[in-house]
């Protein structure tokens, strides 16, 4: 089973896997069946999905008729105005057919005009906040892709008091000095005010290339499950954090087994050697 954490002052004991339902987007019913089944066995407690991961929150809903109680539910809106992201989470509750999100997340929040329009008097955040006082969601969070991102969510946590973050964190990326000291910074803050934080990307190889192998995600992950564990034991390594779950439910079996059999980090040269043997890159330059 995998170890639980306090989801920052949510007051919810979140597995250090975190489901990324982005998985479900765009395969079966019975596929989806066996990864919700799966979760399961590994004692993963906490769904991260989006409004934009396909078909992901349809693909819950039967699920969560009778398991809605067992896991902590977020998801996402790419909306930056009010009135659409509104519409969009009374969307998501009703397609996921639940009275109450637990965490709604304003997505990949990093551009500044967008910042800007989703703290205006008519953004993103205001629709989010009327959920909030009308009891359909009971958190608020903030996600971000690429190098600006921990820099753009110290910027929003010091607008607005979120429950939670996510961006990316694997070895390769936080080689790069100034995304490293911006993370630890972010992390800092996160610490002192209690502010959960999600991490995603931990297994990424580098960005897809023409032979990269078909695989749901939109870079390309490790493959070998020793690469697998060395990778997320790294990221594990970081006190306090939580690992979204990769979004390819082929490669989801060994991540899980590696967060379940977590015991310590490896060593910075076995890290250097899984990184010039597997040829991995930074996703984002």
């Amino acid at each position: 089973m995998i170890s639980k954490l306090p989801f920052g002052r949510t007051g919810h004991n979140s597995t250090r896997a975190l489901f990324g339902a982005v998985a479900l987007g765009n395969i079966t019913r019975e596929q989806a069946d066996e990864t919700l089944d799966l979760l399961l066995r590994y004692g993963v407690n906490h769904i991260d999905t989006a409004a934009s991961y396909g078909e992901a929150e349809d693909r819950l809903k039967p699920w969560l008729e009778t398991r809605r109680d067992e896991f902590f539910l977020a998801t996402k809106t790419t909306h930056r105005d009010y009135k659409s992201a509104r519409e969009e989470i009374h969307r998501s509750l009703e397609r996921m057919g639940v009275a109450q999100i637990d965490l709604i997340q304003l997505h990949n929040l990093v551009e500044k005009d967008e910042c800007e329009t989703a703290f205006s008097e008519q953004g993103v955040l205001r629709a989010t906040l009327e959920a909030r006082d009308e009891g359909l969601v009971r958190f608020i969070g903030v996600t971000g892709h690429g190098l600006e991102t921990p820099r753009r969510h110290i910027e929003s946590l010091n607008r607005f008091d979120f429950d939670s973050v996510l961006l990316p964190f694997n070895y390769s990326l936080m080689q790069n000095e100034q995304y490293a000291r911006d993370f630890n910074e972010l992390a800092a803050l996160c610490c002192e005010r209690e502010v959960a934080m999600q991490t995603i990307k931990s297994i990424c190889r580098c960005p897809k290339n023409e032979d990269s192998l078909p695989r749901a995600t939109w870079y390309e992950p490790l493959e070998e499950k020793d690469d697998i564990r060395r990778a997320v034991h790294w990221a594990l390594g970081r006190d306090g954090i939580f690992l979204n779950a990769v979004g390819d439910i082929h490669v989801l079996p060994p991540f899980l087994e590696a967060v379940a059999n977590f015991s310590a980090p490896p060593s910075d040269d076995e890290m250097e050697a899984i990184h010039d043997e597997k040829a991995m890159a930074p996703l984002f330059a």
